[in-house]
């Protein structure tokens, strides 16, 4: 039995309808591969770096390079100049730090410049300059799990209450 397939203009019409708004679809979809770039933070100039070489004073780093992003006070003071730049693919995506650079001047107990530092992502982790968090080691457990590991401060606590069992 062989069946034979007829195709009526309406037919023609949707499948016409249907190629055109795929070919839409893939076209507006291409279009988004485009990747957005980022950068926040102080854009190191090397030609304002130049002029703060070691033994120079607070007052002209502040004035060739400007107000740090943040300080330091350990054991001397320490400009910290921070960039970072990130991408990402489509705007809903979220952004993924490509590159990191802090700029780091050290002065002596007088406001002298003593060292200049140039770290990048290679140099250390990546830490939320947002919230201000930086991730520590070890782990992060519930009451009910420290209580199942035993061994926890919880653990001797729970057996307190319960009178050593």
């Amino acid at each position: 039995m062989w069946l034979e397939m007829r195709y009526f203009r309406s037919d023609r019409k949707v499948l016409g309808c249907t190629a055109l708004a795929l070919a839409l679809t893939v076209g507006g979809l291409a279009g988004c591969t485009t990747s957005e770039v980022f950068h926040n933070g102080y854009v190191v100039d090397q030609d304002a770096l130049a002029l703060v070489p070691v033994g120079s004073s607070r007052e002209q780093v502040l004035l060739s390079l400007g107000t740090p992003s943040t300080t330091a006070t350990f054991d001397g003071e320490v400009f910290y100049y921070i960039s970072q730049k990130r991408t990402r693919s489509v705007a809903f995506m979220k952004q993924r730090l490509v590159d990191q650079q802090v700029l780091a001047i050290y002065f002596d107990k007088d406001g002298i410049v003593s060292q200049r530092a140039n770290y990048t992502l290679k140099d250390g982790k990546v830490f939320d300059m947002i919230s201000r968090t930086t991730p520590t080691g070890g782990k992060d457990l519930t009451f009910l799990q420290q209580i199942l590991a035993g061994g926890g401060g919880a653990a001797n606590s729970v057996k307190n209450i319960f009178g050593g069992m």
